[in-house]
């Protein structure tokens, strides 16, 4: 009978040893935690979540007028740097704001098909509104709400960012209480 080589077994072929297993291994945990980081940062740096302040200006405080010209991206969840969650609720030098004086359409979650179109819009109206320059943060008789943000009213020029959302539809004036719904 024939003698069968096995290649496996090689005398003057190296063996494998566990420093290369433990290298390996931890290339791949490298690997992976790099993987989940730009998974979960690149969305908000996409976003314009992480974009510094425009133009270099300075941190403002929010119980202040003037804030100084930003640029808004979005981030529906999470906090943000400079970033509209949706039409009434936005992320300014990492203090979440609430606008007082109205009332907009859920978008996360929303109750029926017309609440998301009309949130949706909410919120890019908002965006662009902020992006739009300048605006002064007015404080009302509350400093925050039950969920910690900051309740402020948001004036370019003497005009309520609130109401030209209200005038276009896409927001209601709110002065407390029970909000009604979106849906018919």
């Amino acid at each position: 009978m024939a003698d069968v080589f096995d290649f496996r077994d090689h005398p003057g072929k190296p063996q494998r040893r566990t420093p290369l297993l433990v290298r390996d291994l931890a290339i791949r945990l490298v690997g992976m935690a790099t993987t989940a980081l730009v998974v979960i940062f690149w969305p908000s740096a996409a976003s314009g979540d992480a974009l510094p302040s425009a133009k270099g200006a300075s941190h403002a405080s929010l119980s202040t007028a003037d804030v100084p010209a930003r640029t808004f991206g979005k981030c529906h969840r999470g906090g943000g740097l400079n970033c509209v969650v949706d039409g009434d609720t936005f992320w300014i030098d990492g203090e979440k704001i609430r606008i007082a004086d109205i009332d907009t359409p859920e978008t996360h979650p929303s109750r029926c098909a017309e609440e998301a179109r009309l949130g949706n819009a909410a919120t890019d109206r908002l965006q662009a509104l902020l992006n739009a320059g300048a605006f002064e943060l007015e404080p009302i008789n509350r400093d925050t709400d039950r969920y910690g943000r900051k309740l402020r009213i948001v004036v370019r020029n003497g005009e309520s960012l609130g109401r030209v959302l209200v005038s276009e539809g896409l927001a209601r004036t709110y002065a407390g209480g029970r909000r009604d719904s979106w849906c018919a």
